[in-house]
């Protein structure tokens, strides 16, 4: 799943806005946006502030290539 669908997802079934939940992660409302929106630039100090309400964050993830046929 994306970052930005998951945490979204999470979000939404907590019942916490937009609003919400940057207040309680410490982060600006125009972040939590742009992570909701797929931005691929962002601070992951600031991701993990998001991702730790949560009981995650971010870490390496194995690329799986798939052959062509």
């Amino acid at each position: 799943m994306e970052l930005s669908k998951f945490v979204k997802n999470r979000r939404k079934a907590l019942g916490m806005t937009q609003k919400e939940l940057s207040l309680k992660a410490g982060v600006g409302l125009r972040f939590v946006r742009e992570l909701e929106r797929g931005k691929e630039t962002l601070q992951m100090n600031k991701v993990n502030q998001v991702l730790s309400l949560f009981g995650y964050v971010v870490g390496p993830t194995k690329i799986e290539y798939h052959e062509e046929s």
